[in-house]
């Protein structure tokens, strides 16, 4: 049973083991989707997709798979087998609905006369008692009424479908495409590492009900201090003239690591790093920060992310006056060369695609000074970052 669909699975390159199918078995085996191909989605997913970034690919062959079954009990076989699921349907049913269901002959009448109708029918009908379509008294169809029907597409306006027979469209999440602010928050998550910290805000329900019964049942709370994300994280931006067209993708990625780090600190630069960097773009010039400060302000353990597309000319990394803002005395290799030995987890997040860093010498060097931790800004480019940070 199923074994279609798990083949299908792994011809669209996703990662599913005998295992995890054998777990989807046993679940269906106890009843844990019952007739229902929403409620059988569900539950493979939950049972043989390991990460969310499979989740685009699962939806698609899932759709496929399901394309191709043909009639009902077809989709019943694939779930779970003929004779169980029947018996376990009618068990549902009220004593109205049995009598609704015999006058049409029976279920099994009512299963045939909808495949007849079916194969019958050349085209979309509207209205009438007989044909499957929308409105109208036909038990087969949508948004019409008869208390013995099969639901056919559409939503159920009388809610009294013995079965429904719907479409399912799957939203899309793939690990190769560029980052949203709800899927960098998913990826971010696995940056974490809790530790309690702060007032005592949480209330500590297991000491609260061991306390209340050694204090004869008088209500005694115990409160506990927050779990907060213990992970530190120092940003830094890359901002203006190439970056222009990843303004967005930078405001989503910092919106996230807002949201997912207590331990957070950003700043900015333009093009490449040297001996001063801002955290106010508009006083640039006037309010800096100075790069030796931060070295010796933040501990080793911090997590340094530079986001930029590396792009610029080869002299503004490794040459002296290199940049294009100041007359910066050491070339901003030697900068980088600092960073990476004072704290032991640096990575570059590149928003340019993977394919075209070949072509471009700066991105070279710069993947170089990160001893080979640069890394696309899309999904799958964050989880191997984040793999990088938490060694």
């Amino acid at each position: 049973m199923l074994i279609n669909f798990f083949y299908g699975l792994k011809n669209s390159d996703i990662p599913v083991s005998l295992k995890e199918y054998l777990v989807l078995l046993e679940a269906l085996e106890k009843g844990l989707a019952f007739a229902s191909v929403d409620d059988f989605y569900l539950l493979s997913r939950t049972c043989l997709i390991k990460d969310e970034k499979y989740f685009d690919k699962f939806d698609r062959a899932f759709g496929a798979y399901f394309k191709d079954i043909e009639g009902l009990d077809d989709v019943i076989e694939a779930l779970i087998p003929d004779d169980w699921i029947r018996s376990e349907f009618i068990k549902q049913l009220t004593e109205e609905e049995k009598k609704k269901i015999d006058s049409l002959g029976g279920l099994d009448e009512l299963i045939k006369q909808f495949k007849e109708r079916l194969e019958e029918q050349k085209g979309r009908h509207q209205g009438g008692n007989r044909w499957i379509g929308t409105g109208g008294t036909s038990p087969f169809g949508n948004s019409g009424y008869n208390p013995e029907g099969i639901r056919v597409g559409g939503e159920s306006r009388n809610k009294s479908a013995v079965k429904v027979w719907d479409k399912r469209e799957f939203k899309n999440l793939d690990d190769s495409v560029e980052l949203g602010t709800r899927n960098i928050k998913v990826a971010l998550r696995k940056l974490r590492k809790f530790a309690r910290t702060g007032s005592n805000e949480e209330l500590d329900l297991d000491d609260t009900i061991r306390s209340t019964a050694s204090n004869a049942g008088l209500l005694d709370l115990k409160m506990v201090r927050e779990r907060h994300n213990a992970v530190k994280v120092l940003l830094f931006f890359d901002v203006g003239g190439s970056m222009d067209p990843y303004v967005e993708v930078c405001e989503e990625l910092f919106s996230a690591c807002k949201t997912e780090f207590k331990h957070m600190e950003y700043f900015y630069f333009h093009n490449f790093i040297y001996q001063t960097v801002w955290k106010d773009n508009a006083r640039r010039m006037t309010e800096t920060t100075e790069l030796f400060d931060i070295m010796h302000t933040y501990s080793r353990d911090y997590k340094i992310i530079f986001v930029g597309d590396a792009s610029m000319a080869p002299y503004e990394v490794v040459s002296q006056y290199g940049s294009v803002e100041f007359m910066n005395e050491e070339p901003g290799a030697t900068w980088m060369k600092r960073l990476t030995r004072t704290f032991e987890n640096v990575v570059w997040l590149n928003p340019v695609q993977e394919q075209y860093w070949d072509y471009t010498q700066s991105i070279q060097m710069i993947k170089q000074l990160v001893e080979d931790r640069m890394f696309p800004l899309t999904l799958d480019g964050l989880d191997r970052a984040i793999k990088s940070l938490l060694r």
